[in-house]
Formats: structure tokens, sequence, C-alpha cells
């Protein structure tokens, strides 16, 4: 479906739904089937951090996988982008998975490939837990939910986005600075992101990161019997590159691609190489 552009800098706008619980997701809803009731979809389900969105994730992506013929969907998580933002609660995984399944059941997809990111990966691997049989094939970049929180809270990229978000000043030039420590080469940081994160940023409240609240799934990894394509950078500053080798060892059917000099972001930083390897996984 078209996206209308933001007239703040944000990221485009495109379609919201009111699930049964209440809650508004929006998304974007592109390629063959676009708005039907299909078989098969191809589901971007984002990271997590200020200012976090579907499409600035997924913005080099989202193009190609729909030249290869997908039906591509994009939403934004509940809490980030332009989708619900309550207050007063605990961000767990399983307000995550239910409220993207809420919409993925509302929309007609009856089976798909997630593709997640960080977060996102600790979701798209809780969704595939929660409804066996749903996830034909599953791809993680620099996933989450496969250590301990306390871990976690030692990488130096988690740490210095709790922290900065919940008691600092916020600002562009500190947004920037954050966004500049998930990529290892500063030039993925363009204007233009930091724009479109600054204006959902400022929509945020604190409690999407300083409640969250995700647990480690490594002991599941097993269950996950799909196929499964992993990436990682090995300059990740917020989920240990060390984590991919617990996918590998548990997922019966998984590979993984590492980079050197690449941070958080593979989907962004080597947005040509990603895009030709989940594609050629598709094809499968």
């Amino acid at each position: 479906m078209a996206s209308a552009a933001s007239q703040d800098g944000g990221p485009p706008r495109a379609e919201t739904r009111v699930l049964p619980s209440g809650y508004e997701l929006h998304f974007h809803d592109t390629g063959p089937g676009a708005g039907a009731a299909v078989d098969s979809a191809v589901v971007l389900i984002q990271g997590s951090g200020p200012g976090a969105n579907g499409w600035s994730n997924f913005k080099h992506n989202i193009g190609p996988l729909r030249a290869a013929g997908h039906r591509v969907i994009v939403p934004d998580l509940i809490g980030f982008g332009y989708s619900s933002k309550p207050t007063g609660l605990d961000y767990t995984l399983e307000l995550f998975v239910s409220t993207t399944l809420e919409l993925l059941d509302a929309l007609g997809i009856r089976r798909c490939t997630l593709v997640g990111n960080s977060l996102g990966g600790a979701v798209s691997i809780g969704i595939a837990l929660a409804r066996p049989g749903f996830v034909e094939k599953l791809v993680v970049m620099g996933c989450g939910g496969v250590e301990t929180t306390e871990t976690y809270f030692k990488m130096p990229g988690i740490q210095k986005m709790v922290s900065g978000f919940v008691g600092g000043e916020i600002t562009p030039e500190w947004l920037r600075g954050i966004l500049c420590m998930l990529s290892y080469d500063p030039k993925h940081v363009t204007d233009e992101l930091v724009a479109e994160r600054f204006a959902i940023l400022k929509l945020m409240p604190k409690e999407v990161l300083g409640r969250m609240r995700i647990p480690d799934l490594s002991p599941r990894l097993a269950e996950l019997t799909m196929p499964v394509l992993g990436f990682w950078g090995i300059e990740d500053q917020v989920c240990p590159a060390s984590s991919s080798l617990k996918i590998l060892a548990a997922c019966p059917d998984s590979r993984m691609v590492m980079y050197s000099r690449v941070g958080h972001w593979v989907m962004i930083e080597r947005a040509q190489e990603f895009n030709r390897h989940v594609i050629d996984f598709l094809a499968r």
C-alpha cells in the first residue's frame, strides 16, 4: 500500500489497524497480494532503541524483497513508530508477540517468514514458539532474547541507550551518538535517519525501554525446527556476537553469516549482501 511522507521528518505513514486487544499497530504492506489474505508473506520485525520504527530499520530491504516477488509487511511494534504506546505497564515479550500476531491474523496471513533484528529477533523466536507451524523460515540479525538480562546490560550499547533515554537529556545530537554506536561506520547514520528516529523518539514513553522484559529463550532454541538464517556483526555493542553460536548449536537447520567491521545493523551496513542472502534463502 502507498505510504505518505511525514511532515516533521519522521518516517512515512502507511496503515494502522485497531486490534482486538484495543491497541493500534501501524504497518507498511507492499508487494503481491498486499491488503489481501495470503498463504505466505515476509514480515520484517524491527529492533528496539530510541526512536526505533519498522521503516527506518528496513527501508533498504523492503524494495528488493518486493522486487523478488514477495509480499512484505513491516509493522511498528507496540511502543514504537506510530503504533500505540501504552504507559503504566511492562513491555513484555508476551505483549510484543500477542499484538504482532493479532495484526497478522487481522491481515489474513496464514504462514510467513519472519525477519527480526535485535528485539525483533526475540519477538520472531517468540512467535515461532507460540504458534508452531506458522513460521516457515526464520531470519535473525544481531538477535536478542538468547542471553540473560545481566549479560545484555553489560553490553556498552545497552548501557548507554537505557541510561540516556531514561535519565538523560534527549537531543538530536545525543541520538546521533547512540546511532553511531550501533553502526560500525558512522556513514550509515545519515541526517535523514536521525530525523526519522528523533521524530518518533519525541513520542516514546520511558516505559518502552525502561520497563522492557525479555526472557532468555536459549533453552528453547532447539524447538525451532524450521530453516534459520542468522547474521551478526562482530563489532555489535548490543547483542554479543557469541550468541550466534548458541543458535547454531541448538537449531537443527541453521546457518550464520558473520561480518567483520559491522555493528548491530547488518541489514543496513551490508544491505546489498543481506538482501541477496535473504532472497536466496527464501527461494530454497
